[in-house]
């Protein structure tokens, strides 16, 4: 299963890929991982990738994604050429504005058309408003745990709810765990009624 995870500096990219990674080794599944940081202490573009299974490199080529988590709607239209007919994508819905945007140089696409060249090129395309599902979950600062638990949630992943939990309790220090495990659950219900 390869995933292949995109967003911008400061999103939580690498935590929710770790996250995956953590979730797989405690399931007891072969787990390769890379990142590529990037510009992402200037808001850049930051990837990395989960391989789980028997596979000699964590490297994800154009076409091989089974799965894309992308944590900014435009990072999600960029990560394509990763995916093929079959891929399920995740994305979410939330704006992080480039600079060239903010300086009136650009203008942000427009949602529904950057979603509508993706959904016909993937076998399914899921728009999740992380950042209001954390905010409504009183864990404002979890929209990157939202999304995972939205994975978790659609089942594509031979994780057990426990090792999903044991991974965040392993990875997070104890004042933050309460609030991303209602961030988890509120996106594990996404997942799951969406899968």
């Amino acid at each position: 299963m390869r995933i292949f995870f995109t967003g911008v500096g400061g999103q939580g990219t690498l935590l929710a890929t770790r996250l995956v990674g953590e979730a797989a080794l405690e399931e007891g599944l072969p787990v390769l991982m890379s990142e590529i940081h990037g510009m992402a202490q200037r808001g850049g573009v930051v990837e990395s990738s989960v391989v789980i299974g028997n596979a000699l490199s964590p490297t994800i080529a154009d076409g091989e994604a089974d799965i894309v988590i992308a944590f900014e709607p435009l990072e999600a239209a960029r990560a394509l050429p990763k995916c093929n007919s079959k891929s399920f994508v995740i994305a979410g819905i939330t704006p992080i504005l480039p600079f060239t945007v903010t300086i009136g140089q650009s203008a942000y696409p427009d949602l529904d058309l950057l979603f509508g060249t993706i959904r016909p090129r993937v076998s399914k395309l899921l728009e999740v408003d992380a950042d209001g599902i954390a905010k409504s979950s009183d864990a404002q600062r979890s929209s990157n745990v939202v999304m995972i638990g939205v994975l978790a949630g659609t089942g594509l992943l031979p994780i057990s709810r426990g090792s999903w939990e044991r991974a965040l309790k392993k990875l997070l220090s104890q004042n933050l765990i309460e609030q991303n495990l209602r961030a988890f659950e509120s996106g594990f219900q996404t997942g799951a009624e969406a899968a």
